[in-house]
């Protein structure tokens, strides 16, 4: 039955793709202006439902009715006609088109009296809804150029343009700082206050507490329950997400080697300066930091994808490290789980072997020339079995997976190589709580076995939870090398706004002799 107060109801909604049931009879009641939170484990299906919604998937029986009335969307045209306007993870966005011509895409450009686009007009309304947002950036450069926090708001910014009755956010803070949330917030509770209908996908459950006022729990494909969002806590949430509780989050540390393994001193690029450590066999080394501190680039530097200035590198066995390209890296035994892994780290349209064995080409090559695809599919198929890889097959497309199990790919294709030290940036960002604890216990089995492990992540709990110690930057310099289990959040913070900064920060490193 449809209530006066509903603005689009779900009724029984399936949808199968080969060999898996992706939404089982899922019945969903959104009320007008309310802000309605989904969650769910990676594969429970919300992205799948979400993309019945928009139109890029067809649902296979159920009954959509908005405001009353049944509907079906064939097209994401159809959906926009009908008033539903989408942000999602993957922000689709035209590269080359500046900021103002992205939020208008599909609308009415303004036009001159001879019919040309009147840009300066466009990009005005493009600058004063940023300002609704509560944020400013540069409207007339392609949006590549820009950075990925900048690139969402562009996309919720084109989501908002759309004058519609519902909008869907799927992840939408991922990519932010925690001003632009707060920004973002308040844009999402004015759309309410109007009657827009909000759908809040995120895998923060605190942000599902702050701005939920009911929450709808998927799993395995289907609805487990929807409640009013005061009604649960964390702890009960995760349960039903799961299917189980979760007590301990983080594994327990263990003690590494101290043997040390790679030795950085003076470290420079074109933003990064004088940046000095140790990392220990087997240690988990967490760089702490606000956006823009400076934490990818020196990621990027000691894989090769950015250019060095000054300082050295010493890696155990070794010797002095000078790596000008990934590849020179990746001999060394480097590994990079970048920040974007589906635009950086994976290629979504080739299969899950091919994505793992990419970086390790020469050793699955027989006579130096043929690939022996039957090898590099056994050994995809063990390192699956490693990292409890949810795939129909080695020869699935990696485009097909959840973000979770797309992140175990960007990990295997790390342990396919002989790894020394893997590099982890922002490695649980987008995926929910059940494969974090996963990728958890898997960076703990790494350092055990003796890999260094350098983990970028703007989880500051996860941080303290993971690392052994702490490196903090700000604004590209080192403030800190901290022990991670004598500080807290409060003091890990005060070093990353540089309000307290160690004497010595970056120490003279004693650097072993190269061999």
């Amino acid at each position: 039955m449809h209530s006066q107060d509903d603005l689009l109801v779900l009724h029984e909604i399936t949808k199968d793709f080969p060999g898996i049931r992706a939404v089982d009879h899922v019945s969903l009641r959104l009320g007008r202006g309310e802000i309605h939170g989904l969650v769910g484990e990676n594969g429970a299906g919300k992205s799948t439902l979400i993309k019945i919604l928009a139109g890029a998937v067809s649902r296979d029986s159920g009954e959509i009715r908005l405001a009353g009335q049944p509907v079906a969307f064939h097209s994401a045209q159809d959906a926009a006609r009908l008033g539903l306007a989408f942000v999602h993870q993957e922000l689709n966005l035209i590269p080359y088109f500046d900021a103002a011509e992205n939020i208008f895409l599909g609308r009415p450009y303004p036009k001159r009296w001879l019919g040309s686009i009147d840009r300066r007009a466009l990009r005005r309304q493009a600058a004063a809804l940023l300002a609704e947002l509560g944020t400013t950036l540069p409207v007339d450069v392609p949006v590549s150029q820009l950075s990925p926090g900048q690139q969402t708001m562009i996309s919720v910014a084109r989501g908002f343009a759309a004058d519609a009755s519902l909008v869907v956010l799927d992840e939408p803070t991922a990519a932010l700082t925690d001003r632009e949330i707060q920004h973002l917030f308040t844009a999402i509770r004015t759309l309410a206050q109007r009657g827009v209908t909000v759908v809040y996908v995120s895998h923060r459950l605190q942000e599902i507490f702050d701005l939920t006022g009911r929450v709808t729990v998927m799993r395995n494909g289907r609805v487990v329950t929807t409640q009013p969002t005061q009604e649960l806590d964390e702890p009960a949430l995760v349960q039903l997400m799961t299917g189980r509780t979760v007590e301990a989050v983080f594994p327990p540390r263990r003690a590494h080697s101290g043997e040390p393994l790679l030795t950085v001193q003076g470290l420079s690029g074109s933003y990064t300066r004088d940046v000095s450590f140790t990392l220990h066999r087997g240690e988990v080394l967490g760089i702490a930091g606000l956006v823009g501190a400076g934490r990818s680039e020196l990621l990027r530097m000691l894989y090769g994808a950015a250019p060095v200035t000054g300082g050295m590198c010493v890696l155990q066995g070794a010797g002095t490290l000078h790596p000008r390209s990934p590849q020179d890296a990746v001999a060394a035994g480097f590994v990079l789980v970048p920040e974007e892994r589906r635009t950086q780290g994976l290629l979504l349209r080739r299969s899950i072997f091919e994505n793992v064995t990419l970086s390790h080409l020469a050793r699955y090559a027989r006579a130096g020339m043929l690939l022996d695809r039957r090898r590099e599919q056994a050994v995809t198929e063990e390192l699956g079995r490693r990292l409890a890889l949810r795939a129909t097959s080695p020869r699935q497309l990696v485009g097909e997976l959840s973000g979770g199990n797309q992140q175990k790919v960007v990990f295997a294709r790390g342990l396919a190589g002989e790894t020394q030290v893997l590099m982890l940036d922002e490695p649980t960002r987008g995926i929910d709580v059940g494969a974090k604890q996963e990728l958890y216990q898997l960076i703990r089995q790494l350092a055990a076995q003796g890999v260094g492990i350098l983990l970028v992540s703007s989880e500051l709990p996860e941080l303290l939870g993971l690392a052994d110690r702490l490196l903090v930057l700000h604004e590209g310099r080192q403030t800190a090398l901290l022990n991670a289990g004598e500080v807290d959040e409060e003091a890990v913070l005060r070093y990353c706004y540089e309000l307290e900064r160690e004497k010595n920060p970056s120490p003279t490193v004693h650097l072993a002799s190269p061999k």
